[in-house]
This record gives C-alpha cells, sequence and structure tokens, in this order.
C-alpha cells in the first residue's frame, strides 16, 4: 500500500491563534494550493480517508467522489485554547502542557497522547481496509502521530517533524514494514 498522508491547505486563520478542533474555513488561496498539490500525487487513489473538519473535508472531496470522513483523524481538541492567541494563554496552564504535553491535557481538551491513540486506532482499520493507493488528508498533528509511528520515534520528539500546510508524506506499507519518504511541495 501506498499510503499517502496530506495536510490540509492553508486556513483562514490569523497568525499565532491556537486552532484544532475548531472548524475554519480555507485560505483564498485554496486554487493555487490544489493544483501544487496535485503534482505530488497519483491521479486517483483507492480510497481517502479524511478528518470531518471543512478544511480537511473540502480538500478530500477534491481527491475523490466519495471520501470517508473519520472523526479520529481530527486535530487535537485544544479546549479552552481553542482560538485564543498562543500569547494570551495563561504561562500557569502552557507551562504544564509543553513540559509534558504526551501525558498533559489541555484544559477542556485532549493530550497529545489521546491523539496518538485515537489516531493509530484509525491507521489500523485503514490499513487492514486495503488499497494500493490511499490517502489520508488530515493535520499537522495527526500527520505527526502517523509520521512519528512509523519512524519509531519518542513522542515527545514529534513537534521537531515540519508539516507543512499541503504538504505530502508517502508511507509504503509492506506488513508490518514501513518506508517513509517525504515529497516537497
Amino acid at each position: 500500500m501506498d499510503l499517502y498522508l496530506i495536510r490540509h491547505t492553508t486556513p483562514d486563520v490569523a497568525k499565532g491563534i491556537c486552532y484544532g478542533q475548531t472548524d475554519l474555513p480555507l485560505a483564498e488561496s485554496f486554487d493555487e494550493e490544489l493544483e501544487r498539490l496535485k503534482a505530488h500525487l497519483p491521479a486517483t487513489f483507492d480510497k481517502v480517508y479524511s478528518s470531518p473538519l471543512r478544511r480537511c473535508a473540502t480538500l478530500a472531496n477534491q481527491l475523490s467522489g466519495q471520501p470517508i470522513f473519520d472523526g479520529r483523524l481530527k486535530e487535537m481538541d485544544f479546549g479552552d485554547w481553542e482560538m485564543k492567541a498562543w500569547n494570551d494563554i495563561p504561562k500557569e496552564q502552557i507551562d504544564p502542557w509543553m513540559a509534558d504535553f504526551t501525558n498533559v491535557g489541555v484544559p477542556g481538551g485532549e493530550s497529545f497522547g489521546q491523539v496518538i491513540g485515537r489516531c493509530l486506532a484509525a491507521l489500523e482499520d485503514i490499513v487492514e481496509s486495503g488499497g494500493e493507493q490511499v490517502a489520508i488528508v488530515s493535520h499537522a498533528g495527526v500527520i505527526r502521530a502517523l509520521l512519528g509511528h512509523f519512524l519509531s520515534m519518542d513522542p515527545k520528539h514529534y513537534f521537531r517533524m515540519q508539516v507543512d500546510y499541503g504538504g505530502v508524506s508517502r508511507v509504503k506499507v509492506n506488513g508490518p514494514y514501513y518506508t517513509v519518504q517525504y515529497i516537497n511541495r
């Protein structure tokens, strides 16, 4: 299986804002970004899985007439921090999370460890369902969780991976073995 991990294109949100499961629209640059993105993808996919959030669903609908939406592929739930400026989040809240984001949950939201758990459960179902050319359209946190798994990384290092808007990574899945290829956009 060739599994393409595709991050949504640029959302319409100000820089410096914390967002995760907020259902944001896409920037006006969508059509241009879509054309660049398609140059790095196969002409067709056997299956396209997607986060149901519209910044992913819009792209998934361009890649398949029948994308499969899975809530487990949503971005991290930032709870009380959603749509706040990162700089406005109180230090006494953000410091414990930054020190151990894998295990410490965001107030009213989830920990990155919870994100990893739901993403790996989705991945298991996706791989079991088969297909030669399969895409997952999702978010930076989800893609980091999946790539970190494939690369056998410690979760505390997942955020060292850069995952650009409209970025693509291809993972060749052959039974228990994986080969990861980063595709420039």
